[in-house]
C-alpha cells in the first residue's frame, strides 16, 4: 500500500537520490515506475483474488513443484508454467515480469523447489513441503 501510494514526486526523488552500490536502489525511472504500478496491480488483484497469495500460487495449482533435477546446470531459465504465469501477469499490466524473473520468484518464494536433489537445500524444501502438504 505505501508502495502503491508513491506520487510522482516520489519517483523523482528516488531517482534523484544520492549514492550507489547495493545500498541503494536501482534508479532506472521505468522500473521505479513498474514497481509502483505492479504494487497498484496487486491491490486490485488482492481485491478480486481475495490475497496476492491465493492467486500467485494458483499457477502451481497451491502446492509446490518439487523438480528432480541431478546437477545445477539442468535447472532452466524457465518453464511453460513460468511463461503462463508472465502472459498472465503482463494481460494484468504487470511490467518488467518475464518469464525468467517469473521463475526465479516462483523459485525463490518456493512455488518451484529446482535445487538439485543432492543438495541440502532440496531436502530442507521437500522436508517443509512434505510438512506443510504430505
Amino acid at each position: 500500500a505505501k508502495v502503491a501510494a508513491f506520487t510522482s514526486q516520489k519517483v523523482n526523488s528516488l531517482v534523484k537520490s544520492p549514492g550507489e552500490g547495493k545500498q541503494v536502489i536501482v534508479k532506472n525511472r521505468a522500473k521505479i515506475e513498474s514497481v509502483v504500478k505492479n504494487a497498484r496491480i496487486c491491490q486490485e488483484v488482492v481485491r478480486e483474488h481475495g490475497s496476492l497469495c491465493k492467486f500467485l500460487w494458483s499457477f502451481v495449482g497451491g502446492r509446490p513443484r518439487e523438480n528432480r533435477r541431478r546437477r545445477k546446470k539442468d535447472i532452466p531459465v524457465d518453464t511453460e508454467e513460468a511463461r503462463i504465469f508472465s502472459r498472465e501477469l503482463k494481460k494484468l499490466g504487470f511490467g518488467f515480469v518475464g518469464p525468467t524473473v517469473c521463475y526465479s520468484f516462483m523459485q525463490s518464494v518456493g512455488m518451484v523447489n529446482d535445487h538439485p536433489i543432492s543438495s541440502p537445500q532440496w531436502r530442507r524444501v521437500h522436508d517443509v513441503v512434505v510438512r506443510r502438504f504430505g
